[in-house]
């Protein structure tokens, strides 16, 4: 998920030129496979991208190219309405807002339809997908919780957020500029209602909840004990272990579901070997690799895991989302409204 660009460990950055950061060379339709994605997939050696290039190559006759688009998938619509070429066979990364985002400002298609051409689609936890038109697959999910210090506060429900004794102890992230942020504001929605959330924002903003920009502008202020509780996601003690202050909660033993997906461009220059790259990321022991370094759970049920991620990357007793369908007509409203309310 993209929070890893402030959590990756050492390693080395890979080269950037003109907003993008690539691997290899090569031309368009030669073999080689070009992967549009986050800037946290490749920025280390320690994140997925290079392990992925590594280990595809050394079993196929096509080479990896990774590009990180320095608007993300907003370059790619914005090349589509202008005539450009993509120059890009795979996007990797695709949340369902993103999605919504593409069809509402395009008329042709910017990905394909691709669970047909694919053996090992039908492995996907049907739960995770987002996607009614099958473009995008996805390849992990992140659940979206609470990380708290136990020693100072015990939240179990939404409505413990508002109580006077956690006053000012709650810190979150802006919904416009952040993907967990948006995704709790969404799981708010979900809780209360299109009618009620807003009242449920209000009773949190006389709590004095801090929203801050992004999910490591949020972090951040958590580590540096600006607050005991922060949004975040279940997956915490795989980077913290279980210690008193980075404990999971579950509000109503909920946890918000955001998958990630990858879709192939519907004009890609080598739609072939970009299908093989599909097929690839949703192999059992490469789901592993992907939820280890990712810090995310597999898209699939048989994923590969080590013990001890398995033990610290804890799963919601009741996941909870929105689908394609859910938000597409009311997800912009629903942000809207909630900027203009609690933080305009």
């Amino acid at each position: 998920m993209r929070r890893r660009t402030f959590i990756a460990g050492a390693g080395t950055a890979v080269a950037a030129t003109a907003g993008c950061v690539g691997y290899t060379g090569g031309n368009e339709g030669d073999g080689v496979v070009t992967v549009a994605t986050y800037e946290s997939f490749v920025d280390s050696e320690e994140s997925i991208g290079p392990w992925l290039k590594e280990n595809f190559e050394a079993d196929h006759d096509a080479e990896i190219e990774f590009t990180v688009p320095s608007s993300g998938i907003n370059q790619y619509i914005r090349r589509k309405q202008e005539g450009a070429d993509i120059d890009a066979d795979l996007f990797v990364g695709l949340n369902v807002d993103e999605l919504i985002r593409i069809d509402d400002e395009l008329d042709e298609q910017l990905f394909d339809s691709i669970a047909g051409d694919l053996e090992r689609s039908d492995r996907v936890i049907d739960e995770l997908r987002f996607d009614p038109d099958d473009r995008a697959i996805p390849y992990d999910t992140g659940y979206i919780s609470l990380v708290y210090d136990e020693r100072e506060v015990e939240p179990t429900t939404f409505e413990d957020l508002t109580d006077e004794a956690n006053r000012g102890e709650l810190i979150t992230q802006n919904a416009q500029e952040s993907d967990p942020g948006l995704a709790f504001l969404l799981w708010t929605v979900h809780e209360f209602g299109a009618d009620g959330y807003l009242d449920y924002w209000q009773q949190l903003e006389d709590n004095e909840v801090r929203i801050l920009g992004s999910w490591s502008d949020a972090y951040n202020a958590y580590t540096n004990e600006a607050a005991d509780m922060v949004v975040s996601y279940s997956t915490d003690q795989v980077y913290n272990g279980d210690t008193p202050r980075h404990q999971v909660g579950f509000l109503n033993d909920q946890g918000y579901a955001q998958p990630e997906g990858m879709a192939r461009f519907a004009d890609a220059p080598d739609a072939d070997a970009a299908t093989d790259f599909i097929e690839f990321m949703l192999q059992p022991e490469v789901q592993g690799v992907i939820a280890e370094k990712n810090v995310q759970f597999p898209a699939v049920d048989d994923a590969e895991l080590d013990d001890e991620f398995a033990s610290l990357a804890h799963v919601p007793p009741e996941p909870v989302t929105f689908g394609y369908d859910e938000l597409a007509g009311n997800l912009d409203g629903w942000v809207d409204e909630w900027a203009r309310q609690i933080v305009e």
